[in-house]
């Protein structure tokens, strides 16, 4: 499962390209040592490459853009590009085309889809090896032996923001005993409202195998409510809504309903609002007259599906409406990220590379495949795909076009561009870091490991490929215009 980049850098001899980009990074210091602020003083010059105060602004980049606010697919165009995926990508499911009755065949290719037993040694939180036999038992906890020949489709609500597992256990493992980031069991996370079909259960009865709109894993049970299969689809499609335009926000805190105070919501989600509220009707024991009144998913005693009135502050950055797919609005969403701490499918409450992109396009109603491995090839988005036999002076050319927004994607990473300095491409990204040449000529990691903003041209895989020359794909996710045919003679 492709998310981040974690390559090692070490010192090596400096080929011909790579003094190139040590000159380029020279000329780029200089001309950032000859700017200055408003003050007179020169600006500051950041750890990443080429980075100073102003760039960490998205009014920088805004201003910089021609046409900020033109609007790039209208709302029709976009619901039939997110239909148009459901149906043709692979990675997306359409719950409401699923049967009424699962046959154990596709429960058991569901399960079996996601990962095989683990191989080679993991290792825990605390950089011990966890046994042979504790494995063995997580992946008996799987309990395939005890899928049905047929069952019928349930269905539930997730509730609270939570992780999805690869196996059916909270146990965190690691590739070394010095890495504490990347959880080899996190596969993403799922927020509240998001509909689930129930497809098996862990045989300690913890956790469900759920299939939900964007990915298939295992998830505790505590964080779904079971409802009716039509309650549950239907939910997602009330009217009025508010989008979360924020990059999380919470509900208002209130000791009267717990299940509903401080709930997380992620940029994106869309949360019903109860209009109709009498207008003096406290809720949850608080006037809502200084917020929106919507409704959550609760879970039961019995695990059956509640729904609750909770409040959202009017304070809160959301909105009655998707936002307009604008260049503005992709740099603004984007920028609401920057410095967040990069997580490994959505781990500490953040998000990895694929989830930052989706989650900023969410919140303008695009829908976007979970991970870079489906996004950089869904057969549903307009993209330029890259092979070995591509030329660099054919990449150097795709990389001039680049627009803001578009995505551009390396093996296991993938970059979301914001403009240009001087005619070269900037990305903002969720990374663990990159390497680049000094202007000493030595090849160097940086070491971010969050939500940043680089030139793209310097970065580096290693010693010697420049990310451009690792370049997969370069995803559209407006389409391009389709050429004019030439007059005719």
């Amino acid at each position: 499962m492709a998310r981040g980049t974690a390559e090692v850098t070490t010192r090596v001899m400096v080929t011909g390209r790579m003094r190139r980009v040590s000159r380029l990074l020279v000329t780029l210091a200089a001309l950032l040592a000859a700017s200055s602020g408003a003050a007179g003083e020169p600006r500051t010059v950041l750890a990443a490459i080429g980075v100073d105060d102003a760039h960490l602004q998205a009014d920088f980049w805004v201003a910089a853009l021609e046409s900020p606010d033109e609007v790039l697919m209208p709302r029709a165009a976009i619901d039939a590009q997110n239909a148009d995926l459901v149906a043709r990508d692979p990675s997306l499911y359409d719950l409401a085309a699923l049967p009424e009755t699962l046959s154990r065949a596709q429960v058991l290719a569901w399960i079996e889809r996601l990962a095989e037993p683990p191989a080679g040694p993991l290792f825990d939180a605390a950089g011990e090896p966890v046994p042979a036999a504790r494995l063995e038992a997580l992946v008996r906890n799987r309990a395939l032996d005890a899928i049905p020949a047929r069952q019928p489709a349930r269905f539930g609500l997730v509730v609270v923001r939570a992780a999805l597992r690869t196996f059916p256990t909270d146990l965190r493992v690691f590739r070394s005993p010095d890495d504490h980031d990347i959880d080899r069991f996190q596969e993403s996370a799922l927020f509240p409202g998001t509909p689930v079909l129930l497809a098996h259960e862990s045989a300690d009865g913890r956790w469900w195998f759920v299939v939900s709109p964007r990915y298939a894993a295992w998830i505790e049970k505590r964080h779904v409510a079971e409802g009716a299969r039509r309650d549950v689809l239907a939910w997602r499609e009330k009217t009025p809504f508010r989008i979360i335009t924020g990059a999380q926000v919470e509900t208002v805190f209130t000791p009267e309903r717990p299940a509903v105070s401080r709930v997380v919501l992620d940029m994106g989600v869309r949360v019903p609002v109860l209009a109709d509220w009498p207008a003096g009707e406290p809720v949850n024991g608080q006037h809502p007259y200084t917020a929106h009144v919507i409704e959550l998913p609760v879970r039961g005693a019995d695990g059956g599906l509640e729904l609750a009135p909770a409040l959202l502050p009017r304070i809160a950055d959301s909105a009655a409406e998707y936002l307009p797919l604008t260049r503005a609005n992709i740099v603004r969403q984007a920028f609401k990220f920057l410095g967040e701490r990069y997580g490994w499918g959505h781990s500490y409450g953040g998000r990895d590379c694929s989830g930052f992109v989706s989650e900023v396009y969410r919140s303008m109603g695009v829908l976007l495949p979970r991970n870079t491995s489906a996004q950089s090839v869904s057969p549903a988005l307009d993209k330029r795909l890259f092979t070995p036999a591509d030329s660099r002076a054919e990449r150097l050319a795709a990389v001039r076009s680049l627009d803001v927004g578009h995505l551009v994607y390396i093996p296991g990473h993938v970059m979301m561009v914001v403009g240009t300095v001087d005619g070269e491409p900037w990305v903002i990204h969720d990374t663990t870091g990159f390497g680049h040449v000094t202007p000493e000529g030595r090849l160097v990691r940086v070491r971010l490991n969050g939500v940043s903003i680089t030139p793209l041209m310097p970065l580096a895989a290693n010693e010697t490929d420049l990310y451009i020359d690792r370049m997969t794909s370069i995803v559209r996710v407006v389409p391009a215009a389709p050429k004019e045919a030439p007059p005719p003679l």
